[in-house]
């Protein structure tokens, strides 16, 4: 990095700090012109917020001169860019790469082929912990990835909203297709009940060979009996093989966590471009956490193929909104912590770098809490859910997704039920948290997003197609978390 300072677009009235500069942080803002009271802060091209004092040229543009420009209750308009017939994405190279996937019996792809325990209630978490366990030692290879319990403390005690969202996050991932088989633990009480779970897989409950129940106050003792179906599950699970599939099936969620002031210059910007890339070839993507959507979600509204799409992101955006307000909380006083140590300043300038990651592909779907992306969208999902990064990994993934690309400026080991790529926006992360980080974006400046963007690429179709692991899956941080936002009994 040669120059101290980079300027994101030429409207831009502040710089990033590339390393420290006296007293400014590494990854701050800095002044590049005198700035007035209430004049806007340009940042990525657009308002990113208010000084709320004079900025002399070269002073450090933070909180304690800036405050956000948004308003409780914004007007939205549908105002397309461009017309949506040049909107479709032209990167497609001269050679498609094909993966190699395991082929489902409803014609999905799934990545991995594994066992998942998926508790109905969190009353035998225990017992699919010590089943899982002892399976992963006595029945895991042979054709099985693994095997995973995923524990929550839900399923029962619930009401209205909270009861329906468990049980639709439980079984659209006992239908997910990264695991070759489900052994679904009941205790036999619980308000998620036996009779309405299979109601909810609907016509997978039907498929003995995949998806097996056990109820485990009517049994005699609930460990053996768990043993001998898992057994019978990897009999059937292990005989999978891996076959090659077009890369237009491939579903990628997208999540940052621990933003800092690089996210939005190195990280998801080349995750953008990862996006563009691959559904210019036909694959989907995910984009959630709607509140980090808060300031910049005019830019995706635009974005939206059709007004119905638009109308569905209005209130998508408002209802998450209308949440804040029904918990007397301030929709606009986001960034965490360790968002502003990283110097991100505004929830519209952490929200603008945020949805870099979307980059410029079509919005062709709009989705709710819980429900599944279309197979063979092509383009982008908005999925409504919070910015939490258990909470928001575990949705796509419940929505469908084979992978996620994780950006980080902070750091985390967290993974999801599926492989969950770290993306560092800054090489000193990578190198400290090599156990951690998957795909260092830091040398961008250097290596060029054209080169950084195949390498990426090369490193997403190797871990999909089972030759790599991610680093989630190599240090077995993998777990899941359901949102709750209603009284609990």
């Amino acid at each position: 990095m040669k120059e101290p300072l980079y300027q994101i677009k030429n409207t831009d009235n502040v710089g990033v700090a590339l390393s420290p500069i006296g007293d400014i942080p590494q990854g701050h803002k800095v002044a590049l012109k005198d700035i007035e009271p209430e004049e806007q802060i340009i940042k990525y091209g657009f308002p990113a917020g208010k000084a709320t004092r004079h900025i002399k040229k070269g002073q450090h543009v933070h909180t304690h001169n800036v405050k956000t420009l948004l308003s409780q209750t914004p007007e939205y308009n549908y105002n397309p860019t461009q017309p949506l017939e040049n909107r479709l994405l032209e990167q497609v190279p001269a050679q498609i790469p094909k993966i190699d996937v395991f082929r489902r019996i409803d014609g999905s792809i799934g990545i991995r082929n594994e066992i998942w325990i998926i508790p109905a209630v969190g009353c035998v978490n225990k017992t699919a912990e010590m089943l899982a366990g002892w399976a992963e030692k006595e029945i895991s290879g042979n054709g099985i990835d693994g095997v995973y319990a995923w524990t929550h403390p839900y399923g029962c005690s619930q009401m209205g909203g909270d009861h329906e969202a468990t049980k639709t996050i439980l079984a659209n991932l006992a239908k997910h297709p990264n695991a070759a088989a489900v052994l679904v633990l009941f205790l036999g009480c619980e308000n998620n009940t036996f009779a309405e779970f299979k109601s909810a897989l609907g016509s997978y409950a039907e498929d003995s060979e995949r998806i097996v129940f056990l109820v485990t106050q009517d049994c005699a003792d609930e460990l053996e009996e768990g043993k001998a179906l898992l057994k019978k599950l990897a009999t059937n699970a292990g005989k999978a093989k891996r076959e090659k599939a077009k890369i237009s099936e491939l579903i990628v969620g997208m999540k940052c966590g621990a933003s800092d002031g690089f996210s939005g210059i190195t990280a998801n910007p080349l995750a953008g471009k990862v996006c563009d890339t691959l559904c210019g070839m036909g694959a989907s993507f995910i984009l959630t956490e709607v509140p980090e959507m808060f300031g910049a979600e005019q830019i995706l509204m635009d974005r939206c193929e059709t007004r119905d799409l638009f109308d569905k992101t209005v209130s998508l955006i408002s209802d998450f909104k209308e949440y804040f307000h029904n918990h007397n909380q301030v929709i606009y006083e986001n960034p965490s912590p360790g968002n502003k140590a990283g110097g991100i300043t505004t929830l519209e300038e952490k929200s603008i770098g945020c949805v870099q990651k979307g980059g410029n592909a079509p919005v062709r779907g709009v989705y709710r809490y819980g429900e599944r992306v279309s197979p063979n969208l092509g383009g982008l999902a908005l999925l409504d859910g919070p910015g939490n990064d258990i909470v928001s990994t575990t949705v796509m993934t419940a929505a469908g997704a084979h992978i996620i690309l994780f950006t980080t400026g902070r750091g985390t080991p967290l993974g999801a039920p599926v492989p969950t790529i770290k993306i560092s926006s800054n090489s000193s992360l990578a190198e400290k948290k090599a156990a951690w980080i998957d795909f260092n974006s830091g040398d961008i400046f250097e290596a060029g997003d054209e080169a950084l963007c195949s390498e990426l690429l090369e490193l997403i179709t190797d871990i999909v197609s089972g030759r790599k692991k991610a680093k989630n899956e190599i240090n077995g941080y993998r777990e899941i978390a359901i949102f709750k936002n209603g009284v609990t009994l």
